[in-house]
Order: C-alpha cells, then sequence, then structure tokens
C-alpha cells in the first residue's frame, strides 16, 4: 500500500491551480479538459483538486472548505529549505497568514497559512 495522491475538493479547481502555481510555486501535472479534476506535481505523490460537485458523483457529502469557516482538522504539507520566503511569497499571492516561520526545538522551521479555500498549508524545513 502506498499513498497516491490527496484529493481536496474546491469550488474552482482551475482557479485553485493558477493560485497553488503562483503561491507555491507548484506546477500543474494535469488539468482534465472538463475543468473539474487537477494534479499538482509534488514529487512522488500528488496533490489534486476536484469539483466540489465531483462529491455528489461519487455518491459522498462533506463540509466544503471556506476561508470563512474554522479550517478543518487536517493540513497539507510542503517541504522547502526557505520557510521564510515561500511564507512571503503564499501571503504576497493571497494566503491568510496563520503561524510565521517559527524554529522549533527539534531544529525545523514551520509556518502555518490557509490558501484560497480556507485550507491549511504548513510550510515545513526537511526533518535531517
Amino acid at each position: 500500500m502506498k499513498l497516491g495522491y490527496t484529493i481536496i475538493y474546491v469550488a474552482d479547481v482551475p482557479q485553485t491551480v493558477t493560485f497553488y502555481e503562483t503561491a507555491f510555486g507548484l506546477s500543474c501535472r494535469f488539468l482534465h479538459d472538463s475543468q473539474t479534476y487537477a494534479e499538482m506535481e509534488t514529487g512522488a505523490t500528488a496533490l489534486a483538486f476536484a469539483a466540489l460537485d465531483a462529491i455528489e458523483l461519487n455518491g459522498l457529502a462533506v463540509n466544503p472548505n471556506s476561508a470563512k469557516s474554522l479550517a478543518a482538522a487536517w493540513e497539507i504539507c510542503l517541504v522547502t529549505e526557505g520557510v521564510a520566503s515561500a511564507y512571503q511569497t503564499a501571503l504576497n499571492a493571497g494566503c491568510s497568514p496563520v503561524v510565521p516561520p517559527t524554529e522549533k526545538p527539534w531544529g525545523q522551521t514551520v509556518a502555518y497559512l490557509r490558501d484560497l479555500n480556507g485550507c491549511l498549508v504548513e510550510l515545513a524545513t526537511p526533518i535531517t
């Protein structure tokens, strides 16, 4: 068993793809012609976005992510050597600040933001 991808359901897939390209420097690996599904290039495991309409098509029900409500009890973590500069780039692109870059007792630097959909994003240096 291995993790293949994480899917985040969003209101606007192309807008979210563009946002992640600008805010986090990721590139789009795949965008379906329907504009309802995309995958970002993140290494071995893809970060994917699917339209909220896909939830119903799959027979599922969820609480949609929202920038106006408390973040859901999950996060994505993007690993980078340059947390402080990545944090500032993300803020400039429209992310909401949560916790600025902070060095942890074990030596790792981490920061938290919320994306345009209200999703919690951690930026972190590699754990060595």
